[in-house]
């Protein structure tokens, strides 16, 4: 079954944030505030682009073409909080990440995870 693009970065959005509070918990137990603020960080759409950015020499040609496909669908409507560039790369970052999930990529995408998590990590020392 093919979904759109759009569809794609419905379900990636959820997939990307289960893994980020997952390494978020794998970190400590803190406050649920805590927790929460932490996370935001890395689910809003200027942390997505740059990763995107981060992992875009990494993907397969199908896995860069899903990218590409959310990147540029149309309909989207950007928010205040970011560029409409770092908004349209996100949303192509989330269909990456569902296109994953929905076809059972879990090991490629906490792959690609791991190396988001680490360079920013590295990035922020």
């Amino acid at each position: 079954m093919a979904y759109s693009p759009a569809a794609l970065a419905f379900y990636g959005d959820c997939a990307w944030e289960i893994l980020v509070r997952r390494k978020i918990l794998e970190k400590g137990n803190a406050p649920s505030a805590k927790l929460h603020k932490q996370s935001v960080e890395m689910v809003r759409a200027s942390f997505q682009c740059r990763a995107a950015e981060l992992i875009s020499d990494m993907l397969t040609e199908k896995e860069a073409d899903i990218l590409r496909r959310g990147r540029n669908a149309t309909g989207i409507s950007v928010p205040k909080s970011s560029t409409s560039r770092e908004y349209h790369m996100a949303t192509g970052f989330e269909a990456l990440f569902g296109y994953l999930f929905l076809t059972g990529g879990f090991e490629r995408a906490n792959a690609l995870f791991e190396v988001i998590w680490n360079e920013t990590e590295r990035e922020k020392n």
